[in-house]
């Protein structure tokens, strides 16, 4: 019974770890959803977050479960997977978090975790413990979704100035303030359906992995999701000002038809990659939009010093967050 109890208790913080992170994940995520919207002067920062946290909860009711199965049965094989292996992924993922929080870079909490998973699993068991098909869709779209982000919110511009091209930039400002409100909300929309799922994804691993779920359980336990849009909506809330400034302004100076393009091009990328139940970077997402917004004035609107400092952090979050998870899960073999 001592050890029944012991076990439990180690999943209990397993959990608890899992929560801390997804919280995290719209902590440092949470510029991504409001950052435009902020810099364009459309909201101020405290209803920004307040409204993006809505948005990030609702998505709940709106979303399929496609990306939590993907993080909890398509990255490696159940049957490695166990709390070693859990504590490990958690535990290189917060850590690359918390590094590129600190030094306000928006790299993505998704590959984090995608990361820790790997490296995990790779210090228990190899590589041949890893499932290809969910890594290698998953790193495909480092590349496809700030790409897809690029031409949409490219195209959403170029595809504005021709529809307004007989209006004043004081009405096209007034207008687009409005409309910056339902392009912000979508994107939340889009983070909340794609960045909560990755948690309940890697909760539902851990039940399994510990006979608290079946294997053959075609959705997670309801209170894991319930627990996890709450929690990334809680983290949205109290948000990520220094990564606000590097998105909203270091990148391109943006007005309000910039914001809505970015944000709309951003939010139609999300949607896409959710539906399809491939795990994204919402950062990468909007990053690509934005520079694609600032690229249609002319090619100097864009820092892309900024840019591709950005683009280095995307770059290293797997293997660093791989790294620091192989290292937490030899830790965890020891202390668990």
């Amino acid at each position: 019974m001592a050890t029944a109890q012991v076990a439990l208790w180690v999943v209990v913080l397993l959990v608890a770890l899992a929560i801390l992170f997804d919280f995290m994940n719209g902590f440092h995520d949470a510029a991504n959803s409001i950052a435009t919207v902020v810099s364009t002067g459309v909201l101020r920062p405290g209803q920004a977050v307040i409204f993006a946290a809505f948005f990030n909860l609702i998505a709940v009711f709106v979303f399929h479960l496609s990306v939590a199965a993907t993080i909890g049965k398509g990255i490696a094989q159940p049957e490695v997977v166990d709390v070693h292996v859990v504590f490990g992924a958690l535990v290189g993922a917060i850590t690359w978090n918390l590094v590129t929080w600190y030094y306000g870079i928006p790299s993505s909490s998704s590959h984090a975790l995608i990361g820790g998973i790997v490296g995990a699993v790779i210090a228990k068991a190899g590589v041949g413990a890893l499932i290809a098909g969910g890594i290698w869709k998953t790193v495909a779209f480092i590349f496809v979704s700030p790409l897809l982000g690029f031409m949409l919110g490219s195209l959403m511009m170029v595809a504005v100035a021709w529809l307004f091209r007989h209006s004043t930039p004081s009405r096209i400002d007034s207008w687009f303030r409005r409309l910056q409100l339902v392009s912000a909300g979508a994107y939340s929309l889009g983070h909340g359906g794609n960045d909560a799922q990755k948690t309940i994804g890697i909760i539902w691993m851990l039940l399994i992995a510990t006979g608290y779920a079946a294997a053959d359980a075609t959705v997670p336990p309801t209170w894991t999701i319930v627990i996890c849009y709450t929690a990334i909506s809680l983290g949205t809330m109290f948000g990520g000002w220094r990564i606000v400034k590097t998105m909203g302004q270091k990148i391109t100076k943006l007005k309000p038809v910039g914001g809505f393009c970015a944000e709309t091009g951003g939010a139609l990328t999300l949607f896409l990659a959710t539906a399809l139940g491939i795990p994204v970077s919402t950062t990468h997402t909007i990053t690509g939009a934005i520079v694609g917004v600032g690229s249609t004035q002319r090619a100097s609107a864009v820092r892309w010093g900024v840019a591709g400092n950005i683009v280095w952090a995307w770059i290293l979050t797997i293997p660093a967050s791989a790294f620091v998870a192989a290292i937490a899960y030899w830790v965890g073999m020891q202390i668990l």
